[in-house]
């Protein structure tokens, strides 16, 4: 199977590289709320780092 264009090289590539096919099936029953994105803002993440630092801070950690 060897690709004679760049079109067709990419097209070899992605459905190399595809997950499974059952593994596709089962994101797109599942409905992935949010486009598919997955983890938190960077909003929450600041939040968070936040919390991190005041604990950090209560427990005697200098961080230095």
């Amino acid at each position: 199977m060897a690709a004679k264009d760049e079109p067709e090289w990419q097209r070899i590539r992605a459905r190399l590289y595809a997950p499974p096919r059952e593994e596709r099936r089962a994101a797109a029953s599942a409905g992935r709320a949010g486009g598919g994105r997955v983890g938190m803002t960077r909003a929450q993440a600041a939040a968070l780092l936040g919390q991190v630092a005041a604990e950090d801070a209560k427990a005697g950690g200098g961080g230095g």
